[in-house]
């Protein structure tokens, strides 16, 4: 891989690590003995602390659109990346988009045991992906935003850097009580699908940041409402109405399902 490429991902990728590498402290044990068990609350899978950074990633790139000065900031990138050294497109980022999640689902094929059984893990990526992609999709025609290369005007977000960092944070979800380098490894893989981004001269850095920002927050705010619909579904098995999320024609909405 280009020296160049490699810089751009450990730009990218230094952003991430402490995030990733973000664990839950183990329960504090009360010292004096008494004749009831603690009752110890568990930590919140996701709590507003955790969603500063992806909403702090989107807002810069909401407003880096206007922004003459993060626009400098995006035709600088490009100037050094592209126009002073023009080269051939790699077109890995295409498959490297996947690869997160594609290797959450490989570690519990493997045997390595995280938050979800197969099922759950399916559902809740599939709404992640569903919700980014309700999103992504939706801004592109709203901001017009030309391509660096100047191919179309739906440059903002970038989609593939959205989808690979759905999976990144999908993957540090799974795993973060086995270990927390199963998501620093999550997040070098999505840093290195926006850099390929830029590379290719197919994206602005604000794009792939603003991108990145989304895909978190998709994979966040899904698991933090799956256990709601999954209680519902379990406080009512005997009922044969059944809601699931749908995406039709660029709009996120809810399919009530009843079963005769």
């Amino acid at each position: 891989m280009p020296r160049k490429i490699f810089l751009i991902i450990s730009l990218i990728a230094s952003g991430f690590v402490t995030f990733s590498q973000e664990t839950t402290p183990p329960p504090v044990v009360d010292s004096i003995p008494r004749n009831y068990p603690a009752e110890i609350k568990p930590k919140p899978l996701i709590t507003w602390r955790s969603v500063i950074i992806p909403a702090t990633m989107i807002t810069y790139g909401v407003v880096a659109i206007k922004c003459d000065a993060f626009q400098d900031w995006n035709e600088s990138i490009k100037d050094e990346i592209w126009t002073k050294q023009p080269h051939q497109l790699i077109h890995i980022d295409n498959y490297l988009q996947w690869a997160p999640a594609a290797s959450t689902f490989a570690l519990g094929f493997a045997g390595v045991k995280g938050r979800h059984n197969f099922t759950d893990r399916a559902l809740i990526f599939g709404m992640a992906e569903l919700i980014q992609s309700s999103v992504v999709a939706s801004v592109k025609k709203i901001s017009g935003e030309m391509r660096p290369n100047g191919e179309s005007n739906q440059s903002f977000p970038s989609g593939h850097t959205a989808n690979a960092f759905t999976g990144a944070e999908f993957m540090r979800l799974e795993y973060k009580d086995v270990s927390p380098w199963y998501g620093v490894y999550g997040y070098v893989l999505a840093a290195g699908t926006g850099a390929l981004r830029m590379y290719n001269n197919k994206h602005w850095l604000s794009d792939v940041v603003a991108a990145a920002g989304v895909g978190i927050l998709s994979t966040d705010f899904t698991y933090f409402i799956y256990p709601k619909i999954k209680g519902l579904f379990t406080h009512k098995q005997n009922s044969n109405t059944i809601i699931l999320p749908a995406y039709n024609n660029g709009a996120l909405s809810l399919c009530l399902v009843k079963r005769l």
